[in-house]
C-alpha cells in the first residue's frame, strides 16, 4: 500500500512544480516594441540601467564592408573646391553662452548671416550615407557619412542645420557630390553648416558643444591632411572614377586627371 502512494506523491509533486512554471510564464511583461534608431526625436544615448536604447546604433557587417577607404578630402562648401566660405566658429572655440567648447567647424558663405540659404553642401569625401534624419529642430536636417582610414578605423563627417537632404540614406557618395543645402536649424541661427569630424564605430548625435573633446577631431586639420593640392588640379573622387556615366558631363581636365587616377589604381 505504501509503495503504491509513492507515484502518486511523486505525480502530485511533478504536477505543482509545472503549474507553477506554467504561471511564470504567464506573467504580463510590457511589449517590447524595436524603433528604428532614426525615430526618434531626442539625442542618442548610451544604455541606461541595463536596458537597451536602440538609439545607440553601431554599423551592420554589411555597413561596414561598404565603406570606401579615406583618401583624399576637400571643404564642404562654396565649391567643390571649398572656395567662397569661411569658418565662422573653428573647432574647439569656446562659446561662454552655449556652455562649452564648439565640437565642429561652422561654415558660412562670405556674405555672412542668410545670404548662404540654400548653397549646396558637398560631401568631402567618397563614403556611405549612414544617417539622414531631423533628431531634433535645433539641429535641422543631419546627414552622418562615413568612410575608413588606412587602419580601418571608421571616421565620421557629420553636416548639420542643412535646408533639405539630397542624398539617401545607405547611399555610396562621391567626393565633391551635393549632399544638400544650407538651412538655417528651423529659424534657431542664422543659416550656417555645422560641420563635424569623428573616430566613431557607433551613430551618436550627441551635442554640438561640450568641455571635453569627446571622439571629435578637428575637421579643418582633418581635410588639410587629406587635401589634394597637385599642380595637375583637383583630381577627382575614386568613387566619381568608378561610376562615371557620362563624360561629357567632364571637364578636359577632370578627364585627364581621372585617367592618370584609374590608371594608378588599376
Amino acid at each position: 500500500m505504501k509503495r503504491a502512494r509513492f507515484p502518486i506523491l511523486l505525480l502530485l509533486v511533478g504536477g505543482i512544480v509545472g503549474y507553477t512554471i506554467w504561471r511564470s510564464s504567464q506573467t504580463d511583461v510590457a511589449e517590447i516594441k524595436l524603433i528604428g534608431f532614426q525615430d526618434s526625436a531626442r539625442p542618442f544615448t548610451m544604455p541606461a540601467n541595463g536596458k537597451p536604447d536602440m538609439r545607440f546604433h553601431f554599423l551592420s557587417a554589411w555597413q561596414a564592408n561598404q565603406l570606401p577607404e579615406l583618401e583624399k578630402m576637400e571643404n564642404p562648401m562654396g565649391s567643390e573646391n571649398g572656395a567662397l566660405s569661411y569658418n565662422a566658429q573653428k573647432f574647439w572655440e569656446m562659446n561662454e553662452k552655449r556652455g562649452g567648447r564648439h565640437l565642429g567647424d561652422d561654415f558660412n558663405g562670405i556674405g555672412g548671416m542668410n545670404t548662404d540659404l540654400g548653397d549646396p553642401v558637398f560631401a568631402v569625401a567618397d563614403g556611405l550615407v549612414i544617417y539622414a534624419g531631423e533628431p531634433h529642430l535645433a539641429w535641422g536636417k543631419t546627414m552622418i557619412v562615413a568612410y575608413r582610414d588606412a587602419s580601418g578605423q571608421q571616421v565620421h563627417t557629420m553636416y548639420a542645420h542643412l535646408d533639405h537632404m539630397k542624398a539617401p540614406l545607405n547611399s555610396l557618395v562621391s567626393r565633391g557630390e551635393i549632399l544638400g543645402s544650407v538651412g538655417t536649424s528651423n529659424d534657431f541661427y542664422p543659416a550656417h553648416l555645422h560641420f563635424e569630424t569623428r573616430s566613431s564605430d557607433g551613430i551618436d548625435i550627441g551635442a554640438g558643444y561640450a568641455m571635453t573633446p569627446l571622439n571629435r577631431i578637428d575637421p579643418s586639420k582633418t581635410i588639410e591632411a587629406h587635401h589634394d593640392a597637385s599642380a595637375n588640379g583637383i583630381s577627382p573622387s575614386i568613387l566619381k572614377i568608378a561610376n562615371r556615366p557620362n563624360d561629357s558631363a567632364w571637364t578636359g581636365m577632370e578627364i585627364e586627371n581621372a585617367d592618370k587616377l584609374f590608371e594608378q589604381k588599376k
